[in-house]
């Protein structure tokens, strides 16, 4: 299947002249997005809950937010950008009231329309745009004078003109300078949980994990099994992001080469592909989304106890010491 990209020539920026955009959250991506499309001479409004850190941060960037409720009343294009667990409750209450006949909902990911969270009313069409990079990336590039890839899908039956605004937008965050590809909700959101569990998220770190609990355990150092688990992760991973499996290849000793041919289909086995395609088919099926929303009605009891375990595993403890020891890290700690 033809994949098809727009870039700037294909977005026309003056739709938007006379138009209001609303992004609703002020954090990741709204406080870039919001940015860059005032900066590219739209007409942009805010809603935040006031009192909270993303408010004030809104403020500190010269804008006045607003609650939901109002933000959607002023706008024609609204963006809801809030947390995935909080967006259905707050659109059935703050959004759905206060839509009109007309408006344009959008977002940048498309878990609550695609597992209908977020039911747009008659005549309102949805529309994604869903920069693949974080808020942080999304700013800088677009300031620098170039953009971040982004995706772009519309609901069924959409309007061509709602299209051509959703590109327009696009191009007002700055997507069209990098390109922009167009899939749907389903394709976006159904491989963006997969890629987070099977890989970048949760595949990684039980790697992670389970390669520093082996070394531990037959007796190495908790300090060579955290530089060769999880700190020289970062090398390999840019070699990636700069020129792909080929490239990371071509860079490493050849010893390290051969160990990844004849070593990795041992660890990746068919029973992992299986789990893989199994993992794939509760996303597909709704089951993951389902079970994340019953944790979230449940106050997330089960997550936060999950989370607190995973932070007191000993590569985290060991990983924190040495992180002091490298000056060029920009080190954090949650």
């Amino acid at each position: 299947m033809a994949v098809t990209i727009y870039y700037d020539d294909d977005a026309d920026l003056s739709l938007l002249k006379d138009k209001t955009i609303a992004i609703l959250g002020y954090g990741s991506q709204g406080h870039a997005q919001a940015q860059n499309l005032r900066d590219s001479g739209c007409n942009v409004i805010i809603g935040q809950r006031k009192g909270s850190e993303n408010y004030d941060l809104a403020v500190s960037h010269g804008f006045d937010p607003v609650p939901l409720a109002e933000a959607t009343k002023q706008g024609d294009l609204i963006n809801i950008l809030l947390p995935d667990e909080v967006q259905g409750d707050l659109y059935k209450s703050e959004i759905l009231p206060n839509l009109s006949k007309g408006n344009i909902l959008l977002c940048s990911h498309g878990f609550n329309i695609h597992f209908n969270q977020v039911v747009p009313p008659v005549g309102v069409d949805a529309g994604l745009v869903a920069p693949k990079g974080p808020g942080h990336l999304v700013r800088s590039e677009y300031v620098a004078g170039g953009g971040v890839p982004s995706l772009i899908a519309l609901s069924d039956d959409a309007a061509e003109s709602t299209r051509q605004l959703a590109l327009a937008y696009a191009k007002g965050i700055g997507g069209t300078r990098g390109g922009v590809i167009e899939t749907s909700f389903a394709e976006e959101t159904e491989t963006d949980l997969f890629g987070e569990q099977v890989v970048l998220c949760g595949g990684v770190s039980e790697l992670v994990k389970a390669g520093y609990d082996t070394l531990v355990e037959a007796g190495y150092q908790p300090e060579m099994a955290y530089f060769e688990c999880m700190h020289e992760l970062k090398l390999i991973v840019d070699l990636f992001y700069q020129g792909g499996l080929n490239y990371m290849r071509y860079s490493v000793s050849n010893t390290a080469e051969y160990g990844d041919y004849s070593s990795g289909p041992r660890i990746v086995t068919d029973e992992t592909r299986k789990e893989m395609k199994k993992i794939l088919s509760e996303i597909q099926s709704g089951e993951f989304a389902r079970n994340w929303l019953l944790e979230n009605k449940a106050n997330q009891a089960s997550f936060k106890a999950i989370r607190r375990l995973n932070k007191q595993h000993p590569i985290e403890t060991v990983g924190k010491e040495l992180r002091r020891m490298m000056s060029w890290i920009d080190s954090k700690e949650v």
